[in-house]
C-alpha cells in the first residue's frame, strides 16, 4: 500500500504521540494507519506498508484489540484476517479514555484510598502529609465522578457539550474568571460598574 504524504505525515505523529501517552510506537502507528484506511488490512500488508517485522505486528494487533479500538474482520474467499479500526473517533476516544481510567486511575485511586487509612492508623501526627493525601484522594474522586457523568452521555450529546467551548463559564454558575468575579458580583448586587 503506498502512502500519501499526508497519511504519512499521520502516521508518524501519531506514532510520536502514541509513545508520550505511553503506547508503543508501532501499536500507534498501526492504528493511525487502519483508522485511515478506507478497507481493512492484512497483517501481512501492515507489515509491509510500515516496514515492521510481521511479528511486531500480530503484537501490535492483539493490543489493540485488547483495548477494543481494533477488531478482526475476514472477507469472502481471503483465509487471512484482516483488521479494522473503530470509524466513530468520538466512541474511539471514549473507548481510550475508559481503558486508561481502568490501567491507571482506578489503581492510583485505591493506593491513595489505602495511604489516607494509613497514614489515619500510623502518623497521626504528621497533619501535613495526612492533609495532602486526602487532598489528593478528594481531587481524583471528583475527577472520577465528573468522568463518570461526561462517559454516561450518549455521544451526540457529548458532541454538543464539546461545541459549547468558551460558554460553559456563562451556563456555570461560579465558573466566572476569577478577575471577572468581583465585577459580576458588583453587578448581581445592582452596583453601577467602573
Amino acid at each position: 500500500m503506498k502512502l500519501s504524504p499526508a497519511q504519512q505525515k499521520f502516521i508518524l505523529h501519531w506514532g510520536e504521540m502514541g509513545t508520550r501517552w505511553g503506547v508503543n510506537r508501532t501499536v500507534a502507528q498501526i492504528h493511525a494507519l487502519l483508522y485511515l484506511s478506507p478497507d481493512p488490512l492484512p497483517a501481512e500488508e501492515i507489515a509491509a506498508t510500515l516496514g515492521v517485522a510481521r511479528s511486531n505486528v500480530s503484537t501490535s494487533l492483539r493490543e489493540l484489540e485488547g483495548w477494543g479500538i481494533v477488531r478482526g474482520v475476514h472477507l469472502l474467499g481471503d483465509r487471512r484476517d484482516h483488521f479494522v479500526s473503530l470509524p466513530d473517533v468520538w466512541e474511539m476516544f471514549r473507548i481510550i479514555a475508559q481503558e486508561r481510567k481502568r490501567r491507571e486511575v482506578d489503581p492510583t485511586l485505591a493506593v491513595l484510598k489505602e495511604c489516607v487509612q494509613l497514614a489515619r492508623e500510623t502518623s497521626p501526627g504528621d497533619k501535613h502529609m495526612r492533609e495532602r493525601l486526602l487532598a489528593m484522594l478528594e481531587f481524583m474522586e471528583s475527577m472520577c465522578s465528573l468522568y463518570e457523568e461526561v462517559r454516561s452521555l450518549p455521544t451526540g450529546s457529548l458532541r454538543r457539550f464539546a461545541k459549547l467551548r468558551g460558554q460553559m463559564r456563562r451556563i456555570i454558575p461560579g465558573a466566572l474568571s476569577r478577575e471577572a468575579a468581583p465585577a459580576a458580583s458588583s453587578r448581581a448586587n445592582g452596583e453601577p460598574e467602573n
